[in-house]
């Protein structure tokens, strides 16, 4: 027996191919339905657009509206996780995340993307930091900026002691997820990083069945 989407009573079958909720009435589309769950299913396994729409036969433009949405809910759902924790003690760490390409450079700290960590009894949780970047103009203008990189360096050093001793640490294991996850998604600009760090995040949290479960609970609210 089929269940509703929206609230799991069982569907009954309309003349026009269409099935009707026997408790809430709305109309479900089977064609629809399955369309999405395979969508949800493919960005759960990391797939990508262009991966997703080549094995459904769906065009890319509609992928990819589809995996912004599921990101938006990815973004939701932490949100909500996070508000059922947040009265419990947590640890935290700050993050600087730097492309490799720019890790070379020296003033590339400006084009970091700076986020906390924090870990509540083993659920993480992400809040992203302001950029630098809109501040690099006011620190070369005070003269700054060498004292600044300075202190960066310090503080990068004292992250990778971190790193080093911290082998347990679930911040610590959600960061080498991060970057071992985040170099398949290729040039993020500023304001689609948050997105992508908060779907992460939701994957970092949950394994496959219930990153399933959840988004198409969330998808049908």
């Amino acid at each position: 027996m089929r269940l509703c989407p929206y609230c799991h009573a069982p569907l009954y079958a309309l003349a026009d191919g269409m099935r009707k909720c026997s408790r809430c009435k709305k109309k479900v589309s089977p064609k629809k339905a399955a369309k999405v769950l395979n969508l949800i299913t493919a960005f759960c396994q990391n797939a990508t657009a262009s991966e997703t729409a080549r094995q459904l036969g769906l065009s890319y433009v509609s992928v990819q509206r589809y995996f912004i949405d599921f990101r938006h809910l990815c973004a939701q759902i932490c949100d909500d996780e996070y508000e059922a924790r947040r009265h419990i003690a947590c640890d935290y760490e700050e993050y600087h995340y730097l492309e490799r390409a720019k890790r070379h450079r020296k003033n590339a700290v400006f084009d970091a993307q700076n986020f906390l960590t924090f870990d509540y009894d083993g659920h993480i949780y992400t809040i992203v930091m302001p950029s630098l970047h809109q501040y690099r103009q006011q620190f070369i203008d005070d003269a700054l900026e060498p004292l600044y990189l300075a202190e960066f360096e310090k503080f990068k050093r004292q992250s990778r002691l971190i790193k080093l001793s911290s082998h347990h640490n679930n911040i610590v294991r959600f960061w080498e997820f991060f970057e071992t996850s985040i170099v398949c998604y290729k040039g993020i600009g500023n304001e689609r990083f948050p997105l992508f760090l908060k779907e992460l995040e939701f994957k970092f949290n949950h394994v496959q069945p219930e990153q399933t479960r959840l988004l198409k609970e969330y998808y049908y609210r």
